[in-house]
């Protein structure tokens, strides 16, 4: 299943630029690189309209809990805007903020 179609399923950029940060704020956790590398070529892929990355790669480097987010996420975006909202909504409340390791070092290196 190709993703470069992804982009162009969003209401405006605004609904675009939420899923990111679910993506990024909930999802992306530093303390696995794997799957954050390829979580966040996936957050990448929601702008491009080439080929970042593809599902193989999800699915072989995203663990089954979050893949499934991504999936349904994939699948919301190609029913109805009304679908990503819902999408949003659900997985703010199922995945707590990733609190960012890298983010806290340096700020405590400044201090």
């Amino acid at each position: 299943m190709t993703l470069t179609d992804l982009n162009r399923g969003f209401r405006d950029d605004e609904q675009r630029q939420r899923v990111q940060r679910v993506i990024h704020d909930r999802l992306a956790d530093d303390r696995d690189p794997q799957e954050c590398r390829f979580l966040m070529r996936f957050w990448w892929q929601l702008v491009m309209s080439y080929q970042e990355v593809s599902m193989d790669e999800l699915s072989l480097n995203v663990g089954k809990p979050k893949l499934d987010v991504i999936e349904a996420l994939i699948s919301a975006i190609r029913s109805s805007h009304a679908d990503i909202d819902t999408w949003i909504a659900t997985t703010q409340r199922v995945f707590p903020v990733v609190q960012d390791r890298g983010f806290m070092a340096a700020r405590d290196d400044e201090s």
